[in-house]
């Protein structure tokens, strides 16, 4: 009778011989399955998507070897999508016996790969259609072990050694072509050399990548640089997005890709160095970063993506650890942490990026400052929007100004507004401007009215209103796009006495930084603010200030303005050149801005600014005696009357 060890043997090699059998089993009819394999990938391209998929010629080399020949992917009545004319590989056995397929090596012979656009059609549509068959579950997404997943399966699929030869990838969006040929690509000993050529229609260069990559281990270190002289220019975005970018080179650094529990870990940096971008959203001049590095640690649970505290972004010397998360637990959550340590406002300003920050070129500080933000967004909870923003400083002083000399508004200066980067006539203010009224020569309804349309806690806050600046960015993410802000009279005086009109990013950044040391250093007092906005101020179409204002529409001084006229002043600010469609064809206010007006009138007396006795004269219309009356179009009563123009207002309603 035989033991159990003698059994074990004998099943050891019972299964030996069967694993033997397999092996030279596949090697016999290997090609007979190679040819079936093929074909069944050619109908499944056919059937699904609509391509035809041929292999001129396949045949195995070795017992893990594979050269295939002439290999085209067209989808029906599309370009080719791709098409190679020699492509060798080699495949890890003991993984594929497993399921998981891995390359050994892999050397690939004049070939491309074209994504084609013309008019709306493309010629990889059919491979981007979703299957309707594909249950819905309601199941959550563990995000630490679909992303292992899906890196486990890519880096496997990228080769120990590589050799490739002429493979080229084009692009082609009606008309806007790009072509990135890899003349030469070489992984041998976990050592990356490429040769690389890009065409445009606008560019011209030849790259080169290079360093550490370890597809096994997970581990990579390369660096992308320039052949030839000059800076890496960026292809195809300058032709789509209107965006040129460019850079002297990058380096990508992985050193850990690792499943530790129920979170996935991933670490490294990046780097570029004099990255340089030109778009008329972010600048009007070329936007300069010289040294950019992001220390990252990426880290990903069952019900949350993140990048770690623990992560260090540095621009220049400005040195700070951000903290981002998507959080799926019970709601969804969108977080946002910034923590700024403590640093010299010097080499704050010096850091700046060149081309974002132009009127702060030439400021010079003393002291420090560190910085926290404090972002969260709940979408399922929108009004719970957290937003703290603290600034800590000691010792922080303006010392010198730049172009943003804010000292100037204590003073008499010349405004000259720019419109669509066209310079308008020159406004002095100041005493010796005739219209130039001081804040105490104003009606004070018109202080009112302003101050509760544009500002009501202006003598109260430091440049920026905390809850309307919530509920601006709830709105905004609500609308996906910016349709609310949160502007205060403090950063509508700094937009106009400082900066031009372009809704820019760097007009905007420069705004929020001017307002914040314009208010939180006393530069000037705020009844000298609120009198250089009132007379500085667009009114009308070429009227500035409310000297103009107040002659343009009622040929009075601001002083003698009414209750009425105040309201309707005030309610103009936004869109001052469109005033006359405020009007019907009788001269009167459409219903719309009467609802406005009584609108405003009744939070005035809600907060105390009115009283009845205010209002005695309320039910008065609106009558525009000045200038602006030859804006209004007038109903023409009958053929013999004379032009509205020529007429005096109270000629043309019988007053």
């Amino acid at each position: 009778m035989k033991t159990g060890k003698q059994k074990l043997i004998l099943a050891a090699k019972i299964l030996f011989v069967l694993f033997v059998t397999l092996i030279i089993a596949f090697y016999i009819f290997r090609d007979a399955v190679l040819q079936q394999t093929i074909a069944k990938v050619s109908n499944e391209m056919e059937v699904d998507y609509n391509s035809s998929f041929t292999v001129k010629k396949a045949s195995f080399d070795g017992l893990s070897g594979l050269n295939l020949t002439e290999i085209i992917l067209v989808p029906k009545n599309r370009d080719t999508l791709f098409k190679i004319q020699k492509l060798k590989t080699s495949v890890n056995l003991w993984h594929l016996i497993t399921g998981d397929v891995q390359l050994g090596t892999l050397e690939v012979q004049n070939g491309f790969v074209q994504l084609v656009k013309k008019g709306k059609l493309r010629n990889f549509d059919a491979f981007l259609k979703k299957d309707n068959q594909t249950e819905i579950s309601d199941e959550k997404r563990d995000y630490a072990q679909f992303a292992y997943r899906i890196i486990s399966k890519a880096l496997n699929l990228v080769p120990t050694d590589m050799i490739l030869d002429n493979l080229s990838f084009r692009l082609n969006d009606n008309g806007k072509k790009a072509t990135i040929n890899f003349q030469k690509l070489r992984l041998v000993n976990k050592q990356l050399e490429t040769s690389i050529k890009v065409q445009t229609n606008t560019i011209s260069q030849r790259w080169r990548i290079k360093g550490f990559a370890d597809p096994r281990n997970k581990k990579a270190d390369i660096r992308f640089v320039n052949i030839d002289t000059g800076a890496i220019k960026m292809p195809y975005l300058d032709e789509r997005f209107n965006l040129k970018s460019s850079f002297d080179s990058i380096r990508l650094n992985i050193q850990n890709i690792d499943r530790d529990g129920d979170e996935l870990h991933i670490d490294g940096f990046m780097a570029i160095a004099n990255l340089k971008l030109n778009h008329p959203k972010i600048a009007s001049k070329d936007v300069i970063l010289k040294n950019a590095k992001f220390d990252y640690r990426f880290l990903l649970g069952s019900d949350f993506i993140s990048i770690d505290s623990s992560s260090t972004v540095q621009l220049n010397k400005i040195k700070f650890n951000p903290y981002v998360a998507y959080e799926t637990e019970k709601d969804t959550i969108y977080k946002l942490k910034v923590i700024i340590p403590k640093m010299k406002a010097q080499d704050f300003i010096t850091s700046l990026p060149d081309g974002l920050f132009t009127h702060f070129q030439g400021m010079e500080a003393s002291g420090t400052f560190d910085y926290k933000l404090d972002f969260a967004f709940n979408q399922n909870k929108p009004n719970q929007l957290v937003f703290d923003s603290k600034l800590k400083k000691e010792n922080l002083k303006i010392t010198k100004y730049g172009e943003a000399n804010l000292n100037k508004l204590n003073g008499e200066f010349v405004y000259r507004a720019l419109i669509k980067n066209v310079l308008q006539r020159p406004i002095l203010v100041g005493s010796a401007n005739p219209n130039y009224t001081p804040l105490d020569q104003i009606s004070p309804y018109l202080r009112k009215s302003v101050l509760t349309t544009e500002d009501p806690s202006f003598f109260s806050h430091r440049g920026f209103i905390s809850e309307a600046f919530k509920q601006s960015i709830v709105k905004n993410i609500r609308t996906k796009k910016f349709s609310r802000g949160a502007s205060t009279i403090s950063m509508q005086l700094v937009k106009n006495a400082f900066l031009s009109r372009e809704k820019t990013v760097s007009r905007k950044l420069e705004e929020i930084l001017l307002v914040y040391i314009l208010e939180n250093n006393r530069i000037v007092s705020k009844e000298r603010m609120l009198e250089v906005y009132f007379n500085i101020i667009e009114w009308g179409p070429n009227v500035y200030g409310i000297g103009e204002a107040s002659q343009f529409y009622f040929q009075k001084i601001p002083s003698e303005l009414s209750l009425n006229e105040c309201l309707y002043l005030a309610r103009i600010i936004p869109s001052p050149k469109k005033f006359m469609y405020q009007f019907n064809d009788q001269g009167m206010l459409k219903d719309f801005a009467v609802k406005q007006e009584s609108f405003l009138t009744n939070i005035m007396f809600r907060r105390g600014l009115l009283t009845p006795e205010d209002t005695i004269y309320k039910s008065l219309p609106i009558l525009i005696s000045g200038p602006a009356r030859s804006f209004i179009k007038f109903k023409v009563q009958d053929s013999t009357q004379i032009k509205v123009d020529s007429l005096s207002f109270d000629e043309e309603f019988d007053l």
